[in-house]
C-alpha cells in the first residue's frame, strides 16, 4: 500500500525486545503478555523509510492540498484532503484523526463515506503530518478547532458531520461546543479526555520529559504498542504502513522538531480533558467503542494503584453516551483503540447506519 512488500516483510520479522520510556510504552504489560494472532515475532530491527519533519515522501490516499493562515503570529499550513463524491448526498464529513495517527490512516473510511454519497475532508492538525510543526505554538483544542473551522470556511463548507478519532475525538467535542450550528452530527471513535487522569493521579510530566520520552520512539515500540492497545492483540500485514509512517519522521531529519511538537501535544492532552463538558452537547452524537481499548494518558508513568482505575473503556463508553443527551453508543466487544482499521467491514456498517439515522436537512 505505502511501503514495498519486501519492506513490510522485513518489519513484519521484527518486533521490540523492550518498548523503552517513550510514549508508546503505555500498556507494555499487556503488549508482552498478549499472544498475537500472527503476531511479529521478536528478532529486532529499525531499519525502514525516512521521511520528512512533514511527511514528506509518505502518499496520501488523495491529493494533499495546503490551507495557509496565520496564527499566533506565525505563518502557518494545514495539510488537508478534500474528496468529492461521484454520487453526492448533500452531507460533509470532516475526520479528525489522533495522536499517532494522520489523515491518512482514514483511507478506508475515506472510501466508504465517498462511495455513500459523503464530500470528505480530512486534515492534518497543526503539529502533525504533513502540517507545519510551529516549535513555539500554545496547543490547545481550542485552537485546533479554530484552525478546523477556518479550514472548513475556506472550502464553503457551513455544516458538517464531525468524525473524530482518540485525540480527534477530544478535538471533534471541542469544535461541537464551539460550533454547535455548524455541527449536523457528531461522532466519536474511541475518544480519548473521557475521563481527568490528573484528577485519577497520573503523575505530571514536564514538556521536557514528554520530549526525551519522544526521542526514543522506535518503530519496534510503536508496533507493540499498536498491537496490545490499538488492535487488542492482534497483527496483520496492513497495519504495519501506519507504524512505518510514525517512525520514519523519528528517522528523518526533522526528528526534534517532530519529538518536540510531539511532547506539545501530549501536555495538551493531559492538561485538557473534555469530559466535563459533555452534557453541553445537544447534536446527535453517535459513539463506536472498541470495548478491549486501555488507552490512557501516562498510565505506565503512574503507579499500579491509578494503573488500574483509568482506561476501562466500556464503563468510559457507558458514562458517556449518559452524559450526552442525543447519544447513540454501539460497542465492539472484541476490539481494540482502532477498530476503524481492525475490522473496517463492522465499523464501516456501524458508521454509515448510523450516519443514515440524521437527515441531511438536520
Amino acid at each position: 500500500m505505502r511501503l514495498p512488500s519486501s519492506l513490510v516483510a522485513v518489519a513484519l520479522s521484527a518486533c521490540a525486545a523492550a518498548l523503552g520510556a517513550n510514549a508508546f510504552a503505555a500498556d507494555a504489560t499487556a503488549a508482552s503478555a498478549s499472544s498475537a494472532t500472527s503476531s511479529p515475532n521478536a528478532a529486532a530491527s529499525d531499519d525502514g523509510p525516512a521521511y520528512g519533519p512533514e511527511l514528506q515522501g509518505f502518499d496520501y490516499p488523495a491529493p494533499v492540498q495546503q490551507f495557509e493562515f496565520t496564527s499566533q503570529g506565525e505563518a502557518l499550513h494545514m495539510a488537508y484532503m478534500d474528496i468529492a463524491p461521484a454520487h453526492p448526498n448533500g452531507r460533509t464529513a470532516v475526520l479528525l484523526h489522533g495522536k499517532n495517527f494522520c489523515a491518512a490512516t482514514w483511507e478506508g473510511t475515506i472510501e466508504r463515506l465517498s462511495a455513500a454519497g459523503y464530500r470528505v475532508i480530512a486534515p492534518d492538525q497543526i503539529g502533525f503530518c504533513k502540517s507545519s510543526k510551529p516549535q513555539r505554538y500554545q496547543f490547545s483544542f481550542q485552537q485546533l478547532a479554530r484552525n478546523t473551522h477556518a479550514l472548513l470556511e475556506s472550502l464553503g463548507v457551513s455544516n458538517a458531520t464531525v468524525i473524530g478519532h482518540s485525540t480527534g475525538g477530544m478535538l471533534a467535542i471541542r469544535y461541537a461546543l464551539m460550533y454547535p450550528a455548524q455541527t449536523q452530527q457528531l461522532v466519536l471513535v474511541n475518544p480519548i479526555g473521557l475521563e481527568d487522569w490528573k484528577a485519577k493521579g497520573v503523575p505530571s510530566l514536564s514538556v521536557d520529559q514528554w520530549y526525551e520520552r519522544e526521542l526514543k520512539t522506535t518503530a519496534d515500540g510503536i508496533r507493540r504498542y499498536e498491537q496490545a492497545t490499538y488492535y487488542s492483540g492482534q497483527w496483520r500485514s496492513d497495519f504495519e504502513p501506519w507504524v512505518q509512517m510514525l517512525a520514519g519522521m523519528y528517522r528523518g531529519p526533522g526528528k526534534k522538531e517532530v519529538a518536540w511538537d510531539s511532547a506539545l501535544l501530549y501536555d495538551m492532552i493531559y492538561t485538557q480533558p473534555v469530559v466535563y463538558e459533555l452534557g453541553q452537547l445537544k447534536m446527535p452524537t453517535l459513539l463506536l467503542i472498541g470495548d478491549k481499548d486501555t488507552t490512557a494518558i501516562g498510565k505506565d508513568a503512574s503507579p499500579p494503584d491509578v494503573r488500574a482505575k483509568i482506561g476501562h473503556y466500556p464503563e468510559l463508553a457507558k458514562l458517556t453516551a449518559q452524559a450526552i443527551a442525543h447519544a447513540k453508543l454501539v460497542e465492539f466487544a472484541e476490539l481494540g483503540h482502532a477498530p476503524q482499521m481492525q475490522d473496517p467491514r463492522a465499523f464501516h456498517k456501524a458508521l454509515l447506519d448510523g450516519l443514515a439515522a440524521v437527515p441531511a436537512d438536520h
